[in-house]
C-alpha cells in the first residue's frame, strides 16, 4: 500500500470473528538462520510474510552466491535481520557490505561486532564507528571461544552469536554480564536450536554451545503474538468485543505471549482452546498501577495507547531499549499521545502515564516515524473516538502486511 495516509473509523464499535495472523517475524527469522547454517537439513513451514522476513530470504540468497565480487547486502530498516547477519556472514568465504536504512545507520551495532572480532572476526565499520554500514569478510578463522556481552542491551546480538555458535568448530560460551533484558527472545532461540537437535547448556549467566550439526527437521512457525495484541487493543477498546485467532498456543516461544496476562487488566479475558485463542471483552476488575516490559518491549507501544485511551493512570519500567528501535519510540509515544490530551512522563526508570485530560480530538492524526508499531498501536483508537488517521500506513508491512485488510473484515471504516 503505498497511500500517504488512511483514514479509519469503526461504526459500530463491534468486533467479533476470526482473524488469521502470519507466521511470527522473531521465529521466522530465527529459523532463516538456522535454516542456512544446516545446509538445507531444516525445513519450515508458516514462515512470515512480513517485509523484514522476506528481506532475509533475499539477503540470504544474494550471500550464498558464490563469486569474487564485493556483496553489498541492504537489509532496508529490518534491525533483526541486520543483527543477524553481522555473525552469519562471517561463516561464509566472501566480502561483504552490510547495510539498511538512514535510521539502521543510526542503530548502535558495536558490542556485537568487538564481540565477534573478539572470537576472530573481521568486521570494519565503513562509515561511523559502532554503526552500520559494516564490511564483513569471511569465513573467519576462530581465534577465541568465549566472550562476555551485557545482558541489558539488545537480546539480538545474544541470539545473533548462539545461532552461529554451532557452527563455529571450536563452539562458543557466551558470558553474560549483569541482569538479561528480553530474557524470552534469548531462550526462544535457544528452544528453536533444541528443536532441530542442536544443545546447550545454561548454568548461572553462562550459555555453552558445543560445534555440532542440525538433524533433518521442519519448524512450524507459530503466528506472531506481537500481531495478536493489536487484536488484544481492539477488543479493550471496542464497547463489544471477541476475536478468534487460530495457532496461537499457550505453550508458546514468544515471549510477547505476556500480552494475554497483561491484558487481563484491562478488560480482555484470555481462552486457550485447542487450536486458538479466543478474546471476549469483560467488566475491567483491576488496578494494577504498575507494569513491568522488560521480558516483552514491543507491546509496550500498544498497551500505553489502551491504557490512556481508557483512561487509566498507570506506569511502565523496562521501556530503556525502545530509545533506540525503529525511532526513539518512547519520544514517539509521548508526541502522539500528547494529541488527545494524555501525558507519558519520564521519572527516572519509570514512566507515569496521565489520562485524566483525554478526551475525543474528533480527528486524531498520528504519524508513525517509520515505525510498523506505532501505526498498529495508535489504529485501535478508531473504537474510542470519531475518526483516526494513520500517515504513512504502509509501515505495518514491516511485520504484519495484512493489518490494513483484516481492520476492514472487521467493520473499520478505511479511507
Amino acid at each position: 500500500m503505498s497511500l500517504t495516509s488512511i483514514k479509519l473509523a469503526h461504526p459500530t464499535k463491534q468486533i467479533s470473528g476470526t482473524v488469521q495472523l502470519t507466521g511470527s517475524k522473531s521465529e521466522s527469522n530465527r529459523a532463516l538462520i538456522i535454516q542456512a547454517i544446516s545446509s538445507g537439513k531444516v525445513k519450515i513451514q508458516n514462515l512470515s510474510h512480513a517485509d523484514d522476513t522476506v528481506l532475509l530470504t533475499n539477503a540470504l540468497n544474494v550471500a550464498l552466491q558464490i563469486d569474487d565480487q564485493v556483496k553489498t547486502i541492504d537489509i532496508g530498516p529490518a534491525g533483526t535481520a541486520m543483527r543477524f547477519l553481522t555473525s552469519y556472514l562471517n561463516l561464509l568465504p566472501g566480502d561483504f557490505v552490510l547495510t539498511g536504512t538512514q535510521r539502521m545507520q543510526q542503530r548502535p551495532i558495536g558490542i556485537l561486532v568487538d564481540a565477534l572480532n573478539s572470537l576472530g572476526a573481521s568486521i570494519d565499520y565503513t562509515q561511523t564507528s559502532g554503526y552500520p554500514p559494516l564490511r564483513i569478510r569471511g569465513p573467519f578463522q576462530q581465534s577465541a571461544t568465549s566472550v562476555n556481552i551485557k545482558g541489558d542491551i539488545s537480546s539480538q546480538y545474544i541470539s545473533s552469536l548462539l545461532l552461529i555458535a554451532s557452527a563455529l568448530k571450536d563452539g562458543l560460551t557466551l558470558d553474560i554480564e549483569g541482569e538479561l533484558t528480553s530474557r524470552p527472545y534469548v531462550t526462544m532461540t535457544l528452544d528453536m536450536l533444541a528443536e532441530v537437535g542442536i544443545q546447550h547448556s545454561w548454568q548461572e549467566n553462562s550459555i555453552h554451545i558445543a560445534p555440532q550439526q542440525a538433524r533433518p527437521s521442519t519448524l512450524y512457525i507459530e503466528p506472531d503474538w506481537s500481531a495478536a495484541s493489536y487484536w488484544y487493543a481492539m477488543v479493550a477498546l471496542s464497547e463489544q468485543g471477541s476475536i478468534r485467532l487460530p495457532g496461537l498456543k499457550k505453550n508458546s516461544l514468544q515471549g510477547d505471549i505476556a500480552i494475554a496476562e497483561i491484558m487481563t487488566h484491562f478488560g480482555v479475558k484470555t481462552t486457550f482452546e485447542a487450536d486458538a485463542i479466543y478474546l471476549k471483552k469483560t467488566a475491567i476488575a483491576s488496578d494494577k498501577k504498575l507494569f513491568d516490559f522488560k521480558s516483552c518491549p514491543d507491546l509496550a507501544q500498544t498497551v500505553v495507547v489502551v491504557a490512556s485511551a481508557l483512561k487509566r493512570d498507570v506506569s511502565f519500567t523496562g521501556l530503556e531499549t525502545l530509545k533506540i528501535k525503529e525511532t526513539d519510540r518512547i519520544a514517539a509515544l509521548q508526541n502522539e499521545i500528547a494529541k488527545y490530551g494524555a501525558v507519558l512522563q519520564e521519572d527516572g526508570e519509570t514512566y507515569h502515564l496521565h489520562s485524566q485530560h483525554v478526551q475525543d480530538p474528533g480527528s486524531l492524526t498520528i504519524e508513525t516515524y517509520e515505525d510498523h508499531r506505532m501505526a498498529m498501536a495508535f489504529a485501535p483508537l478508531a473504537l474510542v473516538f470519531q475518526q483516526v488517521q494513520i500517515l504513512e500506513p504502509h509501515v505495518v508491512e514491516k511485520s504484519y502486511p495484512t493489518f490494513w485488510d483484516d481492520l476492514r473484515k472487521q467493520g473499520f471504516a478505511l479511507t
